[in-house]
């Protein structure tokens, strides 16, 4: 199925949604119960809008709508952190602010990118378990239109008092986090911070230049 070929394509894990206004108001409903769970079912139920809508919305639109509600359940700048690793302490304010943006960017614009279209999918969460002391594993299925299920895990963390997503393992063991660190390590050891910031700009402009 052409989706889940993208899935395992993304670079990031994964995604993208419907109007802002829309996408917002179900994930606002679906974050009543403070809970990894209602985090998910938010995002699911969202990425479903947005799948069925995607082509009259473009990627930009897609983007857009997608924005608010990724910014809001990805602890994005803890991502960043622990993907740029020991480098991070030494970097200037303003050009981990700069990365930070720009990572949120690319994420949010691979989204936008992938979850072009709905041929029947579905989803479900499966299971729940602890990981670590603090941390929740809360594994999720795409059920593809032919009933095959494909496995998204979402690690999440307690975030004062919400629950955001640290970390994204597809096909349930891929970890998104790990293939960052490995790509920021690389482009750090050539060019510096310098070279990041315009690698992930660079990115983010190709995935919203499509349709």
């Amino acid at each position: 199925m052409l989706l889940i070929r993208k899935l395992q394509a993304f670079g990031l894990s994964l995604a993208a949604f419907v109007m802002v206004s829309v996408a917002a108001a179900s994930f606002t409903t679906a974050q009543a119960a403070d809970s990894p769970e209602a985090t998910i079912d938010g995002l699911n139920t969202a990425l479903l809008d947005t799948m069925k809508q995607a082509q009259s919305l473009g990627v930009q639109g897609r983007y857009q709508a997608l924005a608010p509600v990724l910014s809001k359940i990805y602890d994005t700048p803890l991502m960043t952190r622990l993907a740029v690793g020991q480098t991070w302490g030494s970097l200037p304010s303003a050009q981990q602010a700069s990365i930070i943006d720009l990572f949120r960017r690319m994420m949010i614009a691979t989204y936008a990118k992938r979850f072009d279209g709905f041929s029947g999918e579905s989803f479900r969460i499966v299971e729940i378990s602890n990981r670590g002391a603090a941390d929740k594993m809360v594994k999720t299925q795409i059920i593809q239109s032919n009933g095959k299920p494909v496995a998204i895990n979402y690690l999440m963390r307690k975030s004062g008092p919400d629950w955001k997503i640290v970390d994204i393992y597809l096909d349930g063991t891929i970890s998104e986090l790990a293939s960052r660190r490995s790509e920021f390590s690389s482009i750090l050891k050539a060019g510096g911070p310098d070279a990041l910031i315009a690698s992930l700009k660079k990115q983010g402009d190709k995935l919203l230049s499509g349709s």
